[in-house]
């Protein structure tokens, strides 16, 4: 599977957590998490932007910061946490899906977000020590807040345009061998259930079919939107595709496409943004800094 957002890992951070008595160290959350969940290590190693975190240790991270403000779990020194008794009460209500929306129950939760809408977990949950961690934490403020700008942005316009910006951001990725000419919208009714197709040579031998579907960012994406997708590859006789969107996929979509014989990839609007930062996809570079400390070995005489 691919990396889970945020949101969808607050299930699985709380059950991991709520499981046992005692504390539990971030980093045996992020072991037990990586290995029930069954993320390809090639996943696990990706890193954000800045370089210095794993985008699966970040995305844990804003997880397990959110279960916190909501007093879900409590931190209980340095890098560890354990459940308390709100958190176990909610496992055993028997819940499928964990999301902001279902935190919104919990008052602390929204006194929390009214007074830091943008703020990231290094900033409220593990308060960085050192200046260099302090910088780090604001670059990861100003990305999370272009991230949702961007996803914003997108809600403002036509879903012609995205779709547009969905084949050129897998252009700008590689596909069609990098070049925006290999692929297009398809932009009309009866389109096979695919909103695009990029062909990955010059013959079009082998394509890759795409579709691109706006949701409200608290809203999941339902399973028969997948399902319906995968037969749409099987009309065109397709065996790979990318489903994106600007909200969430369930888990249970994740599990279904592991099983179909097409390659389908799910891209979810926090990894949207993430790719569209990555490779310059309506966004610019504005400043560039560059960190530099003392070369001890320089002054050895």
């Amino acid at each position: 599977m691919s990396l889970p957002s945020f949101q969808q890992l607050m299930l699985p951070t709380l059950g991991v957590v709520c499981q046992r008595q005692e504390e539990i160290h971030v980093s045996r959350i992020e072991e037990d998490l990586a290995k029930s969940l069954r993320v390809p290590e090639e996943e696990l190693s990706r890193l954000v932007p800045s370089g210095q975190q794993t985008i699966f240790a970040n995305r844990l991270n804003w997880a397990r910061c959110y279960l916190v403000k909501a007093g879900l779990v409590e931190p209980t020194r340095r890098g560890y946490v354990r459940g308390t008794e709100r958190g176990r009460a909610l496992l055993n209500e028997g819940v499928n899906e964990l999301d902001v929306n279902m935190l919104a129950r919990y008052p602390e939760f929204m006194a929390w977000r009214d007074r830091y809408p943008v703020a990231g977990p290094a900033a409220e949950c593990d308060f960085p020590e050192r200046p260099e961690e302090r910088i780090s934490a604001s670059y990861g403020e100003l990305q999370t807040q272009l991230a949702r700008d961007l996803v914003s942005r997108v809600h403002e316009l036509s879903p012609a345009f995205f779709e547009r910006l969905i084949v050129e951001l897998l252009c700008r990725m590689g596909y069609g061998g990098g070049k925006l000419e290999m692929g297009k919208t398809l932009g009309r009714s009866g389109d096979g259930g695919v909103d695009g197709v990029i062909k990955e040579d010059e013959l079009g031998l082998d394509v890759v079919y795409v579709q691109a579907k706006r949701f409200a960012q608290e809203r999941c994406v339902p399973i028969r939107e997948v399902r319906d997708f995968v037969g749409g590859l099987e009309g065109h006789h397709a065996s790979k595709g990318v489903f994106v969107t600007t909200s969430y996929f369930p888990s249970t979509a994740y599990d279904f496409v592991t099983r179909v014989s097409k390659r389908v990839v799910l891209i979810d609007g926090s990894e949207l943004a993430s790719l569209m930062m990555r490779h310059c996809v309506g966004v610019r570079v504005t400043e560039v800094y560059q960190l530099k400390r003392l070369d001890e070995q320089f002054f050895v005489e």
